[in-house]
């Protein structure tokens, strides 16, 4: 895939997306190791009141309501009360000059200091009997579908396998492989725990919410 191309080159890259375990990332590819700092997202921070219910879906849809791309728009996460959003360093601006209400609640653009973000990645361990390690095998198994509106997911592009598009049904997954599947959230292969009288595989996963 895309890590394998650039592989040949043998330069560096690194994939961020404003914080560790970031779902949306940035892809950096030059001549040296590059740090952090040198990605250029922005994180806008939102207070509202605790009272208030406000959803990743409330965030996003008022982003794109200013006309930004969803490629400008990295991971939204939303706590009680406060909220992030991880964007283009381009439009950050444009964000805080325009926004002042999510939906009809009120919001006022912060410091990170002054909206403390936690849980950011929730962990859920997950453990699956299947058949084999194929893409298709494993994304059915997750969402419950079955394997032909499985293969209609993975040919709609709303699976990624370590960060890059990933339309192969048929794709061997490995143990550390991250697995991002659109609507669903992330999940990372953490082992094959053994095989079942039957030859299947037991398989540990972790879903990061």
């Amino acid at each position: 895939m895309l890590t394998y191309y650039i592989s040949q080159f043998h330069c560096c890259y690194r994939f961020f997306g404003g914080y560790e375990g970031a779902v949306r990332n940035m892809l950096a590819v030059c001549e040296y190791e590059v740090g952090e700092e040198s990605f250029p997202i922005d994180a806008v921070y939102f207070k509202y009141r605790k009272s208030d219910k406000l959803s990743h879906r409330d965030f996003l849809g008022a982003l794109m309501n200013l006309g930004i791309e969803r490629s400008s728009v990295g991971d939204i996460i939303v706590n009680e009360g406060c909220a992030v959003c991880f964007v283009k360093q381009e439009i950050s601006d444009y964000i805080r000059s325009q926004i002042s209400k999510i939906g009809r609640v009120g919001v006022k653009i912060v410091s990170e200091s002054e909206c403390k973000i936690t849980a950011a990645n929730d962990i859920e361990s997950l453990s699956f009997i299947v058949s084999s390690m194929r893409l298709d095998v494993i994304v059915a198994a997750i969402t419950g579908l079955s394997r032909e509106k499985t293969a209609a997911l993975v040919l709609s592009g709303k699976i990624f396998v370590n960060y890059t598009e990933n339309k192969n049904v048929s794709y061997i997954l490995k143990e550390d492989d991250i697995l991002t599947i659109r609507g669903n959230g992330k999940f990372i292969i953490k082992e094959q725990a053994g095989v079942t009288k039957k030859g299947r595989l037991k398989l540990n996963i972790e879903h990061y919410r």
